[in-house]
């Protein structure tokens, strides 16, 4: 059985060369990313000419590398050199599994995204969970060769799911992902691919994604909404990943809006993905627009014009709102994150969502929480997945760290 919660193979077998101190050195550029030398020295809790010997072992054994930082404070000066793990310490995979989706993004252990491509399933992902895992393996396989790499570049895995996980990684309401109820998907995927894989739910990824390097950086709590066929909730508090007490916070689809309404495929009635979900708009939506295939053609029409699927859209920001006031009046949230399969039809959500916030949260708790699109879009899941591998925590990278600049690959 793999040991989940740190990278193993490779990286390990070339650490264990080295003192125990570089080893603590690597480590923190493991998770924190890159760094100066000074700041080094604070989070190792080491002594500078420690750290220094530290860099120059890891250097010698071909595992970092320095680099000036292109940005200059605003008081001027030379810029510092940042410590960096070099590609030859290996790899992190972030796998994103949707319902008709599966994306995999390559990172290098300093934190440098180097790959990142998707496929669309012919299948449900709800009903075939094998299938989907041995596709899974086959893009992460053609993807690590489009690099010249192979799975014993590998550190870990991390993967995402559109369900909510418990902390021992099961499926915590398994009506909402049937055929992967009785396995724990995080094993399973590490028996195919020999390596670690660890596992969290894919709306709690995009928060992480999102917090540490798209449109959550600088804030101190924030709550992620993914739209997509269902709806998904990620919340960051006090700079750390929110799981809840077994791991099942943020199931925003699954608040209940309406005691009375209709059975949800959760057991439960009128919750809010009901009615704000992308498989209840498309579904309302094809009364009139039969030919509708999908979510992600509704947001294209809605963002073309089409009159009936902006109103849908509309509506359903709405109802979010409504949902999300109880939660911004309970946790007093600085920020919240509209992602998922939106695209250019975001802002037609925006407003509303604002307009149904104001109607349920408290005024001052309203008025301080900014609603803003994702900036990550389709790609913060399987991103967010990365730094599970790497074992990042939600509040080890400073705003303006990692790539979101430049944007996706």
């Amino acid at each position: 059985m793999f040991d989940k919660t740190r990278p193993e193979m490779k990286y390990v077998r070339m650490l264990g060369t080295l003192s125990p101190n570089t080893r603590r050195v690597a480590e923190v550029l493991r998770i924190h990313g890159p760094r100066t030398r000074a700041e080094l020295t604070v989070l190792t809790g080491l002594s500078r000419p420690t750290v220094a010997n530290g860099v120059t072992e890891l250097g010698a054994a071909g595992l970092v590398e320095e680099e000036l930082k292109t940005a200059v404070g605003p008081a001027g000066g030379r810029p510092a050199a940042v410590v960096r793990l070099a590609r030859a310490a290996g790899l992190a995979i972030g796998l994103d599994i949707g319902r008709r989706h599966v994306r995999v993004a390559i990172a290098d252990l300093g934190h440098q995204v180097i790959d990142d491509s998707a496929v669309r399933l012919s299948f449900d992902a709800d009903e075939e969970a094998d299938s989907v895992l041995d596709q899974a393996v086959e893009l992460v396989d053609r993807a690590l060769t489009g690099i010249g790499s192979t799975r014993d570049d590998v550190a870990a895995v991390g993967l995402g799911l559109p369900a909510p996980m418990t902390k021992s990684g099961r499926i915590g309401s398994p009506p909402l992902l049937p055929a992967w109820a009785a396995m724990i998907a995080a094993d399973e995927l590490a028996i195919r691919l020999g390596r670690p894989v660890r596992v969290e739910n894919d709306a709690n990824l995009g928060a992480l994604g999102e917090f540490v390097w798209g449109a959550g950086q600088g804030c101190s709590g924030l709550v992620y909404v993914k739209v997509a066929t269902g709806i998904g909730g990620g919340i960051v508090l006090d700079g750390r990943l929110y799981r809840g007490t077994i791991g099942t916070a943020g199931e925003l689809g699954h608040v209940t809006l309406d005691a009375r309404g209709p059975v949800c495929r959760c057991g439960n009635r009128g919750c809010l993905e009901l009615s704000a979900g992308g498989r209840a708009m498309v579904e309302h939506a094809r009364r009139s627009h039969p030919q509708l295939r999908d979510f992600a053609e509704l947001v294209t029409m809605a963002a073309d014009g089409d009159r009936g699927c902006r109103r849908l859209l509309a509506d359903a920001g709405h109802q979010l709102g409504v949902a999300l006031g109880g939660l911004v009046n309970l946790l007093n949230p600085d920020r919240i994150v509209l992602g998922g399969e939106l695209g250019a039809a975001t802002g037609l959500l925006l407003e509303p969502l604002r307009r149904g916030l104001a109607d349920t949260a408290m005024p001052a708790a309203a008025d301080a929480v900014k609603v803003v699109p994702a900036h990550l879009g389709e790609h913060a899941a399987a991103l967010g997945a990365i730094a599970l591998a790497l074992g990042v925590q939600a509040a080890a990278l400073p705003a303006g760290a990692g790539w979101a600049e430049a944007g996706p690959p």
